[in-house]
């Protein structure tokens, strides 16, 4: 569910002595299960990372209109700014093209969101804390060292795929797929300036399984 959706971020409140800031900003689910954020200097809620850099943040299933009945998941953790700005941005932009302008300005910056604990409601009966060491994806490096050429594949020789899960999983029939990115648990693509995550049937431990299937 983090992977599937883009939103969310509150904050520990520097100018209300502690009290929880609920803000809100696009995140990237990364290859490691961390959250990449893009935040302005000038923004409360950075100001209050930088004072403590203890946040949590929570997404639901956005489909679904009946607001109890949703999943959801909320991340506990720890925001650290980033160092290698290009690098970030490399993967970010292709998810939210519409960022380019604030990647070009001197305040804002990269901070990722390192989980310590991760709350799942799936619906009733279904509550549990997840289990942080299943969580940790073992072949991190080597899907973000492969994603490019991963992606190169998907998009020239295998589009085809592409478009056949889309309608498996959304019903939706499109032309031009485009896919952006591709980790263990699943893919995007992009069609018709829409979004679209695409899960795999089980978990690929190894980014050669990804074009094997």
């Amino acid at each position: 569910m983090l992977r599937g959706h883009r939103y969310g971020a509150p904050t520990l409140s520097k100018k209300f002595n502690g009290h929880p800031f609920s803000s809100i900003t696009p995140y990237l689910a990364d290859h490691d299960g961390s959250l990449l954020i893009l935040i302005s200097a000038l923004a409360e809620h950075t100001k209050n990372i930088v004072l403590d850099s203890r946040v949590s943040l929570i997404t639901h299933d956005q489909r679904d209109p009946l607001i109890q009945a949703q999943g959801r998941v909320t991340m506990v953790g720890n925001a650290r700014q980033e160092n290698d700005r290009e690098q970030a941005g490399q993967r970010y932009l292709r998810y939210f093209p519409e960022a380019a302008a604030y990647f070009g300005m001197h305040d804002f910056s990269f901070y990722r969101i390192v989980p310590v604990a991760i709350r799942y409601i799936g619906g009733f009966g279904k509550i549990h804390w997840i289990d942080m060491e299943s969580y940790a994806v073992a072949q991190a490096g080597l899907f973000a060292q492969q994603e490019a050429a991963l992606l190169a594949e998907l998009n020239v020789q295998r589009r085809d795929i592409l478009r056949q899960m889309l309608r498996q999983q959304h019903e939706v029939e499109a032309l031009d797929v485009q896919a952006i990115g591709v980790d263990c648990d699943g893919l995007d693509v992009h069609c018709d300036g829409k979004t679209w995550r695409l899960d795999f049937p089980e978990v690929a431990h190894s980014p050669s399984l990804i074009l094997a299937t």
